[in-house]
């Protein structure tokens, strides 16, 4: 796998710089409630194409970057309620911690989710790649009964009759809306368009910004000692890290959808925090996959990975994997350090201007990358995110905006 390639020290420099840019980079893009780490990717795709000097640095910038970002898109989630599409399953027990005063400990869960992913993933990319090599052909030509499995054990988990229709409502409503959608390609002002901004804003942000308005706020803060064990840690930061790796080498397969498929890989009941820990492995787990999927099948399997496909450096996988490591590093302690100011910062704010001025941001954005298409997408798929909540059921089957077209070969 790779290219042979000899580093001279200069160039080592330079990667270096190259890496911790990249990692600022990904840090600012993360803290952006409802930005899409896609859509930054394929930003940072178009403005990397005018930028001079060696392929090989400017991938492992873009690299670095992802892999910051899927550490920092906790902070907006748990501080304001706006998730990521990766972040997206995790939103509603990241806040019911936060709600308890417990925010300090889910951001250093997650932190230890993505750090742990990372430290995992490197070691067993290598013989999961010669897995899939063999078993490819066979899992994608059926994963529509294997999406379809995720499906009915996400209802039949429902604690009742009321909310097992809730949830198949939910599905239905979200599948159909991506149906609809999800092959649009609107003119917008960024070229790095794409409608999954609006479409992840709608369902998970705006209900939570919605509700949050007639809240009261987020709660003074308590310690951040961890109330789980390290065996707990460790063994839901596996689960997403394995999870991780199907989004990395599956066809179709999201890291949100794999989130989704983390409930199925832990023994025993999953709280919130065990869920925090573990859909946090999976995004960071995804970057490192993706990146050795890519080598393994010749297929990006991310939107960061697509651009960075579109820079064309050579995959020289001890330098690419050295990036992924020192970032990871970097972003384990900046996750931390940040997420605990940036929810301080925010609840001191009055939740209703909070809301208002996040939900402003979720329409510019939609408008940005979509353009007035992707606005009226957002409002549609805000109606639809209400659908569970209001019905009580879990928000997790509105992922149907992605499962349904997936399992229907749309």
């Amino acid at each position: 796998m790779g290219v042979d390639v000899v580093v001279m020290p200069s160039l080592g420099v330079w990667l270096l710089g190259a890496t911790l840019a990249g990692t600022a980079l990904g840090t600012i893009s993360g803290l952006i409630p409802g930005l899409h780490a896609n859509n930054f990717a394929l930003l940072l795709a178009s403005a990397a194409a005018m930028l001079p000097g060696d392929p090989l640095v400017i991938g492992v910038a873009m690299l670095a970057a992802g892999v910051t970002h899927s550490f920092l898109n906790v902070v907006p989630t748990l501080a304001i309620g706006v998730p990521d599409a990766e972040m997206a399953p995790m939103a509603l027990p990241g806040h019911r911690l936060v709600l308890e005063g417990r925010g300090y400990e889910a951001i250093r869960l997650s932190a230890l989710g993505s750090g742990l992913a990372v430290l995992l993933a490197v070691p067993l990319a290598v013989p999961i790649s010669a897995v899939v090599a063999i078993i490819y052909p066979t899992v994608s030509a059926h994963i529509g009964l294997v999406l379809g499995a995720v499906v009915i054990g996400l209802i039949v988990s429902e604690p009742t009759h009321r909310s097992r229709l809730a949830g198949a409502l939910s599905f239905g409503l979200s599948a159909t809306l991506g149906a609809l959608t999800l092959d649009l390609s609107p003119e917008a002002p960024l070229e790095a368009g794409g409608i999954l901004a609006p479409l992840f804003a709608g369902l998970f942000g705006a209900p939570v910004l919605l509700d949050a308005m007639a809240g009261r706020g987020i709660p003074e803060q308590a310690s951040p000692v961890l109330r789980t064990s390290r065996r707990r840690v460790l063994t839901t930061a596996g689960a997403g890290t394995l999870a991780g790796a199907l989004v990395g080498y599956l066809p179709g397969v999201s890291a949100a959808i794999a989130a989704v498929a983390v409930l199925f890989l832990i023994p025993g009941d999953t709280d919130a925090r065990g869920y925090i820990v573990a859909t946090s492995g999976v995004d960071t787990a995804n970057a490192i996959f993706a990146l050795f999927a890519l080598t393994t099948i010749g297929q990006p399997r991310s939107g960061v990975m697509v651009a960075f496909e579109e820079i064309a450096p050579p995959l020289v996988l001890p330098v690419l994997v050295g990036a992924v490591v020192l970032a990871g590093a970097v972003a384990t302690g900046l996750t931390i350090w940040l997420g605990d100011r940036y929810l301080a910062v925010v609840g001191r704010l009055d939740p209703t201007v909070l809301s208002l001025v996040a939900g402003a941001m979720l329409i510019v954005l939609s408008g940005l990358f979509a353009g007035l298409t992707g606005v009226g997408v957002f409002v549609l798929a805000t109606l639809v995110g209400l659908v569970p909540v209001r019905l009580g059921a879990y928000r997790v089957h509105l992922m149907g905006v992605l499962i349904g077209p997936i399992m229907l070969g749309i």
